[in-house]
């Protein structure tokens, strides 16, 4: 596949997973997706139809617009889009005073083979279902693993992980999850411990063949034991295994980049840049 035909999969892939579980409201040349349920807030960015035609003619009173709706939801001031669809969008976003982050894509080879990774002895990996006792927490380690950047063994572990999997019972992800799991639009793979315990997670959802992975996390204190590498790989061949056949993700630091790599994920020619939220994986 072409990088051009990869970007344009990409493309429309973002176009599209929103919707899912998010209205589309346009403001000129600039859309943004509003959550119908509860759950992790969407974002803004140039109308996905036409991304180029519309980066080119939004003003700062377009990003203002969105902005003043998203302040009216009570969500963060997010953008996102890709860099090559909308050249000049990221001047304007700076201009307007929102931090913009570089997350670079990488996309598997179709022909790459993708085997199971190594464990540790006693460590399971499983799909999650959505009545499964260890969903609150797989939902909660993210939260964990992107509060403490990096690849280095940290101090969060069952203790917190215990606390911030209360908090996301309380606060009702578990409960808006559960429907998206079941009917097919979320696959949440874990790396379990004997006990059952989550230590590694990541999500996928599939669009027309298409499939970001994502939320890759590994608890702080189980960090260094391949276990982020072993639930990437099961995630992608779970996939594969359903008929996806472009999946792709970003990264944040090299360190993961490698892990990556020695996968089988290859640059997809295409930089994912975010605006005031955190990165993905």
């Amino acid at each position: 596949m072409s990088v051009a035909a990869l970007r344009a999969r990409i493309e429309k892939y973002y176009a599209t997973v929103p919707l899912l579980f998010a209205d589309a409201e346009d403001f000129g040349p600039l859309r943004l997706f509003v959550r119908t349920d509860p759950g992790t807030p969407y974002y803004g960015g140039p109308g996905h139809a036409q991304p180029t035609a519309g980066a080119a003619t939004v003003t700062a009173a377009d990003i203002a617009r969105v902005r003043a709706r998203q302040r009216e939801l009570g969500v963060p001031e997010a953008f996102e889009w890709l860099a090559e669809a909308a050249p000049t969008l990221r001047a304007r976003i700076e201009a307007a005073g929102l931090p913009v982050q570089e997350r670079p894509l990488m996309a598997l080879d179709p022909q790459s083979p993708m085997r199971p990774q190594p464990l540790p002895d006693g460590v399971t990996i499983r799909e999650l279902t959505a009545d499964d006792p260890a969903l609150p927490a797989a939902l909660a380690l993210p939260r964990l693993a992107f509060a403490a950047a990096g690849t280095s063994v940290g101090s969060a572990g069952r203790a917190e992980l215990a606390r911030v999997a209360a908090e996301v019972t309380a606060d009702g992800a578990s409960a808006t999850t559960r429907p998206a799991i079941r009917a097919g639009h979320k696959t949440l793979i874990a790396a379990l411990a004997p006990d059952g315990t989550p230590l590694a997670v990541g999500h996928y959802h599939p669009a027309h063949s298409t499939t970001e992975i994502g939320g890759v996390g590994t608890l702080p204190t189980a960090r260094r034991q391949g276990l982020a590498a072993a639930v990437t790989a099961a995630l992608a061949i779970h996939a594969r295994d359903h008929g996806v056949g472009t999946v792709f993700l970003a990264y944040a630091e090299d360190a993961v980049a490698r892990i990556y790599t020695r996968l089988g994920f290859r640059p997809a020619g295409t930089t994912l840049l975010i605006a005031n939220q955190p990165a993905r994986s």
